[in-house]
């Protein structure tokens, strides 16, 4: 309760009542909390009613969470230095590690198989296969995509996945396998995500027919133990599959290698805007430096690199056609003349030293 005073003043003839000093402060303390609070609900809501110039919330800053950088990475290397957070499992010590991504493209018997389990003997590189053999994950773009996001972000496993931490990964795309379908999406992607591409061919089209033709009759024959082999590991078995001479429709041989190289063209023309390099069979055969090469390109360490495949065809061509003197009247004078001069190569280890 309020406290006050009084008295009377002759002169006027009145009397006069006054608070006194500690009930004076204790009225102004309670008008200044008053004031205070009334501030401070109109600063409220003004501030619900003024939108954002951002959006109706104004956003929440969150410390940034601190990246990998390897002051060896020059800068413009950082778009291929990738540091995937798998969603199916953690990859925390392994997460400064740059991964570098990639794809072959190639054509069947063009020693893509070969070649992939070179890359595969290394021992931060995994590479998984044709993984568009199957139709379903190549049935349209969006599923394209799905399948290209879980490779890259390491949540594709396969043999090929490494205990180790993964220093790059990719896979071999056949061009018969929806690749040259969406070609224009897919080298957008690449560039996106910084996928390097590796084109693998083969220069020599008739030895590539005479291997498809004879690994299309395996599939039929089944010419060790009752089972088909793409591929072999040993020369008793390269001997078995080399004893199948086919027959060539000289009447079609011309426009079929016309194809083939077409194929190899039209690849090379599309992948040209992405970061790439071409590889040929016959050079990585004849010169194993070229494995070298594409570690390099892959921004890999050198290492040794090892493959359990023996070459299957090593003879010269005319042991290895049925009809080898109609081939050779008519390919003679063609640009595709040199190919019958090519002579063979001894069996071997496909392994670099």
């Amino acid at each position: 309760m309020a406290e006050y005073y009084c008295f009377y003043n002759k002169d006027t003839n009145t009397l006069i009542v006054k608070p006194t000093k500690k009930s004076l402060q204790l009225s102004r303390m309670l008008i200044l909390a008053a004031v205070m609070i009334c501030s401070a609900y109109i600063c409220l809501f003004c501030s619900k009613q003024i939108p954002s110039p951002l959006g109706t919330h104004i956003p929440i800053i969150k410390q940034e969470e601190q990246t990998c950088h390897d002051p060896r990475i020059l800068q413009t290397q950082l778009l291929h230095a990738n540091y995937p957070k798998p969603k199916t499992y953690s990859r925390e010590e392994c997460k400064c590690t740059p991964v570098r991504l990639f794809v072959i493209v190639s054509m069947q018997r063009s020693g893509s198989g070969w070649f992939e389990t070179l890359l595969n003997s290394h021992r931060n590189i995994s590479s998984h296969g044709e993984i568009f053999r199957n139709i379903e994950r190549r049935r349209n773009r969006d599923a394209i995509m799905r399948v290209l996001d879980d490779v890259y972000n390491l949540d594709w496993n396969s043999s090929a996945s490494k205990w180790h931490c993964t220093g790059a990964v990719g896979f071999k795309w056949m061009l018969n396998q929806g690749v040259m379908d969406h070609y224009e999406e897919i080298v957008e992607y690449f560039n996106r995500r910084g996928v390097s591409a590796i084109l693998l061919f083969r220069r020599n089209h008739l030895r590539r027919l005479i291997s498809l033709l004879a690994n299309i009759h395996d599939q039929k024959a089944k010419q060790l133990n009752g089972t088909h082999r793409a591929h072999v590991h040993s020369k008793d078995e390269a001997d078995i599959l080399a004893k199948f001479k086919p027959h060539l429709e000289v009447k079609h041989l011309i426009s079929t290698m016309q194809e083939m190289q077409k194929w190899a063209s039209d690849a090379l023309q599309s992948f040209k805007s992405c970061r790439h390099m071409v590889l040929y069979y016959e050079d990585l055969v004849q010169n194993h430096s070229r494995t070298m090469d594409a570690l390099q390109f892959l921004e890999l360490p050198r290492q040794q690199l090892h493959s359990r495949h023996v070459k299957i065809h090593t003879r010269p061509l005319e042991d290895q056609i049925a009809n080898w003197n109609d081939v050779v009247e008519v390919v003679k004078g063609t640009q595709y003349e040199s190919f019958i001069a090519a002579s063979g190569h001894q069996t071997q280890l496909l392994k670099t030293p």
